[in-house]
């Protein structure tokens, strides 16, 4: 059994996906960051980074528990524990790799920045909307053209790739991104999205409830680490 600390951001729906996907069972444990949950010792214990999602598998390597965080690496455990969602020649492995690693260190950074000043940030940030806009253009472009060469993100096969970029492609309306003029990623988000593990998956992420909407301004300096908070 894998617990799975979560709650519903593209980050922690990327888990949801692969454990849908590779039929894993599994219990959710939410928590709920804009109460500040992440920040109790207990979860600190299993992520000192504070951050979800996280996984505790308690049949890990040599029938133990492990505990993961981080996406991207909660993947590849997951790719590795059950030789499933990666391809097995190397080259095709290594080809997968680099684009799960774009996900990774520029979609995920340059999408969630640019929600960010949308949502969250207060009146002033032109600048910022401006930089982190352009990003995601660009990358939608890059994926727009990738998507036109071939079937999948990381290549021939759906994989680990397709899985941490899926959840964050998607969200196009919330990044203010149209993509009626990009008909290799409308058409591939509609693909992905009619598989039944993504389904059960995104069914699952719905049901979840949060108090984002009801965040205290406190709650919210808290989560954003501004404020009272900031460092800098």
């Amino acid at each position: 059994m894998i617990d799975l600390y979560a709650l519903t951001s593209p980050n922690v729906v990327k888990i949801f996906i692969a454990l849908e996907e590779l039929a894993l069972p599994y219990k959710v444990i939410t928590v709920d960051v804009w109460k500040g949950e992440q920040f109790s010792a207990e979860f600190t214990k299993l992520n000192p980074n504070r951050k979800i999602p996280v996984i505790v598998d308690h049949d890990g390597p040599g029938g133990k528990p492990i505990t993961i965080f981080e996406s991207g690496a909660i993947l590849l455990y997951l790719a590795d524990k059950t030789g499933q969602l990666a391809p097995k020649d190397k080259t095709a492995y290594f080809e997968m790799m680099q684009w799960l690693m774009i996900q990774l260190t520029t979609m995920g950074p340059m999408f969630g920045q640019r929600v960010h000043f949308r949502r969250f940030a207060p009146a002033g940030n032109d600048y910022s909307l401006s930089r982190y806009g352009t990003e995601v253009h660009r990358l939608y472009d890059l994926f727009e053209q990738r998507l036109g060469e071939h079937p999948y993100v990381g290549g021939a096969e759906y994989s680990i790739a397709d899985i941490a970029s899926f959840p964050w492609l998607r969200n196009h309306v919330l990044l203010d991104v149209d993509i009626s003029g990009r008909s290799n990623v409308r058409r591939y988000i509609e693909k992905v999205g009619e598989r039944p593990a993504v389904k059960q998956a995104l069914a699952k992420v719905a049901a979840i409830t949060s108090a984002r909407d009801t965040a205290s301004d406190d709650a919210k300096d808290r989560f954003f680490q501004r404020g009272k908070y900031a460092r800098a």
